[in-house]
């Protein structure tokens, strides 16, 4: 039976299994969807193993994977010079290509946004931020503020993604942004909770939070505390995850069974 994947260290959070295993369902298709434990170190033969197996059609990536497997496959599109970090691997023949389904993922919850103008705020500095900076390079933001614990990390991506910003250590205070984005793991279970003080941002900001694990953070509590508008990890994730699908099976997902899709992930 032909399968797909998601990948990474550690994994038992992933609820991919459950988003894609869903849509196979709905829509009749004989196929699998798995979650596979891969750590550093055996990232190489992983892909070497899967490379080997023609039921294999691909997988997808998350922490702390984006950036490195990007040396181990091919880069068709030219995602190393344009996002510098892959969260989708798609089987072509005998090649293996990565792509990033992230960017589009994150988008399409703020579509229609008006962020023309106005600042933005990014937490963290590793692959998702990089789509994420990404997206935003091409929305006609103002400035972007990175709060980093490696600042000089930071100023690097402002530099590549040609937007105009500071790089702040984490814990400094927020500008008076329109948008707050949590890119990075913290909040995240296992992971060192995210303290920060939401009181700078506006009455009509929007504070979105990537995490999914939990699905209500702390962050987006205390968002919702002070009636911001919030956009949940889940959103990010079956977006990009609607578009990993096709590629893996071939077929558009229904995403207009997206609410009760929403339920089952949250019981």
């Amino acid at each position: 039976m032909i399968y797909a994947e998601v990948i990474g260290d550690p994994i038992s959070h992933s609820k991919s299994p459950a988003i894609h295993g869903f849509w196979l369902k709905a829509l009749g298709i004989e196929a699998e969807y798995r979650a596979a434990h891969v750590k550093p170190d055996g990232l190489a033969a992983y892909f070497a193993a899967r490379k080997a197996d023609p039921d294999w059609r691909g997988c997808n990536i998350t922490i702390p994977h984006k950036q490195a497997a990007l040396d181990l496959v091919e880069d068709r599109g030219g995602v190393r010079a344009s996002i510098g970090a892959i969260n989708t691997v798609i089987r072509e023949g005998d090649a293996l290509i990565g792509t990033n389904t992230d960017a589009g993922g994150f988008y399409t919850p703020i579509a229609g946004l008006d962020l023309q103008g106005r600042d933005v705020v990014v937490i963290g500095a590793g692959g998702a931020a990089r789509a994420i900076l990404f997206a935003l390079s091409r929305l006609d933001v103002a400035r972007v503020t990175i709060l980093n614990r490696n600042v000089l990390k930071a100023a690097a991506l402002l530099s590549s993604f040609g937007l105009k910003g500071d790089a702040v250590p984490l814990g400094a205070p927020l500008p008076p942004a329109a948008l707050l984005v949590n890119a990075s793991a913290l909040g995240m279970q296992g992971q060192p909770p995210l303290a920060i003080d939401l009181s700078p941002l506006p009455d009509d900001a929007v504070v979105y939070d990537i995490v999914y694990a939990p699905l209500e953070t702390e962050l987006l509590a205390q968002a919702r505390d002070r009636e911001l508008d919030t956009v949940d990890g889940l959103d990010m994730l079956i977006g990009q995850a609607a578009l990993a699908f096709e590629l893996f099976f071939g077929a558009e997902p229904p995403r207009d069974r997206d609410e009760e899709l929403r339920a089952i992930l949250t019981s």
